[in-house]
């Protein structure tokens, strides 16, 4: 698991003050891309643009507002957005913030929320760092990079029929944290396939590449599950306290399910992380295995040899009165007696079953 990488931006917040907005994470893109989708139950726009200014502009309190950003490393960009809507520097630090954990956190004028995504790139599986706010007419979703989950949402906002139409804005808010929550079971989905071919692959052959490949699978499973652990407890908390009143009671309904999504999540992973671990174990007793088998083959052929080379042995010392040397059939029946003696070795160690 690994976030494509393009150009590494340091950051080192050692002497900053608190509030400081400085992106900390890999810059994937040197474009801004800033949309807002603008909505009620009959009427839908949408306006793309790389000015800022335009876009707030654009928003209007008598309807939905949604507004889009990629490319985390527009701080700039960032300030102007919080400024227009009086987020508290200290959000918008942890939106900078690539590493934060997921965690939800409540005012009375906005919810903030931020968790992992997760996608398959070119049969790697990425992440990134996705930032909600959540206001009264407005959310606000950042992001590192293009490309996501979002796009069936983004789809149907513009279908006059569609639910996202006719609710409030918390059931959009909903909608875009489910189907990122969801996106998780087709990694789990992915990872349970590979569990299963490596698992077939070592029963056939088992080499080293199979045990990196197992261990590479682990360290993926722990670092999902670091991840969801603080998302289950980020939903909870966002469905339990709900300050600002800004989710309604039909639509902490809906985030009870996925709460126990998480929940489901959670114990996939568990799963997984013991199969990974059988599958090390695996890898271990058919290496163990393997060994036996060529210790036993070389320890037969090791015990065959050595009545043969006792025989050699006596006739190679050259003696003067040795009688069997000067016999005219000597070598012959050295050489029979050698054989024989090698198959009745071989039937008897047949018989036991010793191979």
């Amino acid at each position: 698991m690994k976030k494509k990488k393009n150009k590494k931006l340091s950051s080192l917040k050692a002497g900053l003050p608190p509030g400081n907005l400085e992106y900390r994470g890999e810059i994937y893109t040197t474009n801004k891309s800033l949309t807002l989708f603008l909505f009620n139950e009959t009427e839908f726009d949408k306006i793309h643009s790389d000015n800022v200014d335009v876009v707030l502009n654009k928003v209007d309190s008598q309807k939905i507002n949604w507004i889009n950003l990629v490319g985390l490393h527009n701080t700039g960009l960032i300030s102007k957005i919080g400024q227009h809507f009086n987020i508290h520097p200290l959000v918008l630090e942890d939106v900078l913030n690539t590493e934060h954990r997921p965690k939800a956190e409540e005012t009375e004028d906005y919810l903030f929320f931020t968790l992992k995504m997760f996608k398959k790139h070119e049969g790697e599986i990425e992440y990134e760092q996705v930032s909600i706010i959540l206001g009264k007419t407005y959310i606000i979703t950042f992001q590192e990079k293009e490309g996501d989950v979002l796009d069936t949402i983004r789809e149907k906002l513009s279908d006059e029929s569609s639910k996202l139409r006719k609710h409030n804005i918390d059931y959009l808010f909903y909608r875009i944290v489910d189907s990122i929550v969801d996106s998780y079971y087709q990694i789990l989905e992915d990872l349970g396939d590979k569990i299963e071919d490596i698992e077939d692959a070592i029963y056939l052959n088992a080499n080293t590449q199979h045990y990196k490949m197992a261990q590479d699978l682990r360290r993926e499973l722990i670092f999902l599950r670091k991840t969801v652990y603080p998302l289950r407890e980020a939903i909870a908390k966002m469905t339990k306290e709900n300050v600002s009143g800004l989710i309604s009671d039909d639509t902490q309904r809906y985030f009870s399910d996925v709460y126990d999504h998480s929940v489901h999540i959670i114990e996939t992973i568990e799963t997984y992380r013991d199969l990974t671990s059988g599958l090390m174990d695996l890898y271990m007793t058919s290496v163990s295995n393997k060994m036996n088998e060529i210790m036993k083959v070389l320890t037969i052929i090791s015990t065959i040899f050595i009545p043969i080379t006792f025989i050699a042995g006596i006739y190679g010392m050259n003696f003067k009165y040795m009688p069997e040397l000067n016999h005219e059939w000597g070598y012959p029946i050295a050489l029979i007696l050698m054989l024989a003696i090698v198959i009745v070795m071989l039937i008897f160690f047949k018989k036991r079953k010793w191979f």
